[in-house]
């Protein structure tokens, strides 16, 4: 790793990791590559929620020619990296880091990534053996609660792939197949929003604390083609520098479009923006519900009162 790393410095002399943040005309838009437009939605997220790191563009391939000439290969320096890392080189070091069996420390991401292939079974027996769960039937329970995605459909997606390229998003050489967007549970509020404002995305996210981002960030948007958030796990704590205040959210890279174009519609005036607004006090305002619901509320104790009194001169 630290000979990997080595290489850094001169790397980013020659690549300037800063953002422009101009946005292009709408006749400039018209003109931009399909990679452009995912270049240029990122800088716009990434400065509309105020983002500490790029979102993360993943692109899988199916074949080693695919890798871009200036993507970093942790083997061919000798080094082994985890996946985790290699998002962590992209998003705080923007840096494009091609991720394959030979580049990749944890085996069972590897092999659950279907980069190699062992039985199933093996896979199991490995956790079992290193003590994540209680024991084998805790194993089983937690491994069941993702046999929506272990199926035939999803094996024949990924059957076939060698590795991914991980690439910052505001300059991606690889049009992404998955997003990997990390940030503070508020920008999380604000993409979740986006992602539910028409009633199409709702989030729905199972949470172990391990392979959060390989596998629930990164793998489950791929073949789910749903959005998953990430709580980082242990690789993501011990291994590539998460802070513990962020957390992630991983998503169809076609999803980038959708999130901006309903970036802080949710709760309209009251949508609180970012950085976030607070009022002391007693609100001045509410949401529409609020006054809506007080009249419902008057309304249906005027009824009630109505209708104890005509039982009462009845009586």
């Amino acid at each position: 790793m630290i000979v990997f790393l080595q290489n850094i410095e001169n790397y980013i002399v020659k690549n300037n990791f800063l953002i422009n943040i101009k946005k292009n005309s709408d006749n400039q838009d018209d003109k931009m590559s399909e990679l452009e437009k995912y270049q240029q939605e990122g800088k716009d997220l990434y400065n509309k929620l105020r983002l500490l790191t790029s979102p993360v563009a993943i692109k899988f391939i199916r074949d080693f020619s695919e890798i871009p000439d200036n993507a970093h290969r942790p083997s061919k320096m000798g080094e082994k990296i985890s996946l985790c890392q290699s998002f962590t080189l992209a998003r705080r070091w923007g840096l494009n880091v091609a991720m394959t069996f030979e580049d990749n420390i944890c085996i069972t991401s590897s092999l659950v990534h279907q980069w190699e292939k062992v039985p199933v079974e093996d896979i199991f027996i490995s956790q079992v053996k290193s003590g994540y769960h209680k024991d084998s039937d805790a194993e089983l329970k937690i491994q069941m609660g993702y046999r929506d995605f272990l199926n035939e459909e999803s094996f024949n997606m990924i059957k076939d792939h060698k590795g991914f390229i991980a690439s910052p998003l505001i300059k991606t050489v690889v049009i992404p197949d998955v997003i990997l967007l990390y940030g503070d549970p508020a920008q999380m509020l604000h993409i979740i929003h986006s992602l539910s404002y028409e009633g199409k995305y709702i989030v729905e996210s199972k949470f172990i604390g391990y392979g959060e981002s390989c596998i629930k960030g990164v793998l489950l948007p791929y073949v789910s083609k749903k959005p998953q958030l990430v709580l980082p796990g242990t690789g993501d704590r011990l291994l590539s520098v998460t802070k513990e205040e962020e957390m992630a959210i991983g998503f169809p890279a076609s999803l980038l479009f959708y999130i901006s174009e309903n970036l802080f519609k949710s709760a309209g005036a009251l949508n609180p923006g970012h950085p976030s607004r607070f009022i002391l006090g007693t609100p001045p305002v509410g949401p529409a519900a609020w006054s809506y619901l007080r009249r419902k509320l008057k309304k249906y104790k005027r009824k009630k009162e109505k209708k104890i009194k005509m039982v009462s001169k009845s009586e």
